[in-house]
Order: C-alpha cells, then structure tokens, then sequence
C-alpha cells in the first residue's frame, strides 16, 4: 500500500497542511462589533453625521478651486464611497438580524418551557381544587350542624319536662269546695 492511502475506511484521513495559516475571527465578537455599528447605523446622529458628511463633499468639490477639487461634478467617488459603506453595512446588518433572530428563539423557547410549566401547575390546582370540593361536600355544613343541634336540644327539652299524669286530664279544674 501507498503512504496516501488509508488502509481502512473508518480510519480518518491525514489533515492537510498549508503553508498560508487561515486568520481566526472570534464569531461572538465580531457579532458583538457588527450589532453596535448596526444599531448605531439606525441613529439620527449617524443620519445627521452622514448627511453632514456627503454635503461637505459636494460643496467642496462644487465650491473650491479647481485645483483643489478631488471629485468633479457627477461625484463619481462619492458614489463609489457611498456604495462601499452599503455593501459592508448590509451584510453587518443582516448578521446583527441573525443573531437577534437567534436570541428570540431562545427567548420563544424558554417562554415556551415556562407556560409549559404554569399550564401543568393550574391542571395540578384544578385537580386539588376538585378533590377539595368534594371532600368539602362530604363534611357537614354550619347549618347542617345548626339543625340538627336545634333539633337535639327541642329533644332535650321535651325529655326534661316532667310528663303530666294521664289522669290530670279528668280532674275538674275547679278548686275542691
């Protein structure tokens, strides 16, 4: 066998080498970079600042010397510059997006798993709830109680008052002469 061969197929290949080393970016920090410049592009100050700064152009290249101006009069430069900072804010301003799109799902996922949790919390106190009514429903209520001691008691009472003779009906009610 050859030395570029593999001699078995879950065996991983040798990695190449290159003789140019790749730059590493740090993805969190350079997302971090192109959120605040997004967000400072989404400004008035950026807006006022950028108008400031092609009316500058365009009165210096209208109004100075000719010798002294740069760009003439279709300001080809300007629009080149302009073009520029477009095509590198619009990808920044998409990666800003992404990333904002990506912290809303986490924040959707976890409000998800939290209205999860509060829905199986109310079915729990539903169930608890139900269960004490109905052990409620079997114990006796203050005006069962009330009746039943009233009803106890005219008992008692009626037991406490000495029974009449039966033959005090018969009796002349008039006083023995």
């Amino acid at each position: 066998m050859s030395e570029n061969r593999r001699p078995r197929l879950d065996t991983p290949r040798d990695t190449r080498r290159t003789l140019v080393r790749r730059p590493t970016v740090d993805a969190d920090a350079f997302g971090v970079f192109a959120e605040s410049f997004a967000r400072y592009m989404g400004t008035a100050k950026f807006l006022l600042w950028m108008t400031g700064f092609v009316a500058a152009w365009v009165v210096w290249n209208v109004l100075a010397p000719a010798d002294l101006r740069f760009d003439e009069f279709p300001f080809i430069f300007l629009t080149l510059m302009l073009s520029l900072q477009a095509s590198y804010a619009a990808p920044l301003i998409l990666l800003a997006q992404n990333r904002q799109e990506q912290r809303d799902k986490v924040v959707a996922e976890q409000d998800r798993q939290a209205n999860a949790r509060a829905h199986a919390d109310m079915e729990f106190l539903a169930r608890e709830v139900a269960s004490l009514r109905m052990s409620v429903g079997e114990v006796a209520t203050r005006d069962f109680l009330r009746s039943e001691l009233r009803g106890l008691l005219g008992d008692i009472e009626q037991l406490a008052r000495p029974d009449p003779p039966e033959d005090q009906g018969l009796q002349d009610p008039r006083p023995a002469p």
